[in-house]
């Protein structure tokens, strides 16, 4: 029987000590509101110290938005049938990544997406990680296509494609925070992308 490598074990570790972080987080914010949670008080439940939360999210507000979306979403979409265009594929990856997430991985998105939706300081923050997001998916298109990232086509195609999903997202007024939201959000960002791999007809 083969033995895991060190770096496998540091990596499901690091994996672990994220999660755990993550998942204490959101029950502080559930039980006394995010305002009032504080890192420190995220790191003692955590069992960790606020320079180890520190070392795994920069702020408290990308301990909400980061997640492994982007990871399952890139991996799924290096999955894509060769002939399909850029906005199909980043389709079929999204579809993918969704259907890989369990219960307990949807229960995550719903509280996260709320907290996203209400708490002003983190709805600021996640303009930077709209941005960050352009980046991966430049990226993705770029090797797809075999191009450089900072190609102007390619970086065209990675904005169009945010800017379509924050169409559907930013709009924060009368959301709801029940699991069916979720989903509609997620249906309605497959229909906004279908319209611009159609052309954007009106």
């Amino acid at each position: 029987m083969s033995q895991d490598r060190p770096e496998g074990l540091r990596e499901r570790k690091k994996a672990r000590t994220r999660a755990a972080i993550r998942e204490h987080a959101l029950r502080l914010f559930r039980e006394q509101g995010y305002q009032r949670t504080t890192v420190e008080q995220i790191a003692a439940a955590a069992e960790v110290s606020p320079s180890t939360f520190f070392r795994y999210f920069p702020t408290k507000e990308d301990l909400v938005l980061q997640d492994d979306m982007d990871t399952r979403m890139v991996e799924a979409f290096e999955r894509q049938p060769a002939g399909l265009g850029p906005v199909a594929a980043i389709r079929g990856a999204i579809r993918e990544a969704l259907e890989s997430y369990n219960e307990a991985d949807l229960e995550v998105i719903r509280q996260t997406t709320t907290l996203t939706m209400t708490v002003p300081e983190v709805r600021a923050r996640a303009m930077d990680e709209f941005g960050r997001t352009i980046a991966v998916i430049s990226e993705a298109l770029a090797k797809r296509a075999g191009r450089p990232a900072d190609d102007l086509a390619v970086r065209t195609v990675a904005g169009a494609i945010i800017g379509v999903i924050m169409s559907i997202t930013m709009p924060w007024e009368g959301w709801s925070s029940d699991r069916q939201a979720i989903v509609d959000m997620f249906e309605r960002i497959d229909q906004a992308l279908n319209l611009l791999e159609a052309g954007l007809p009106l």
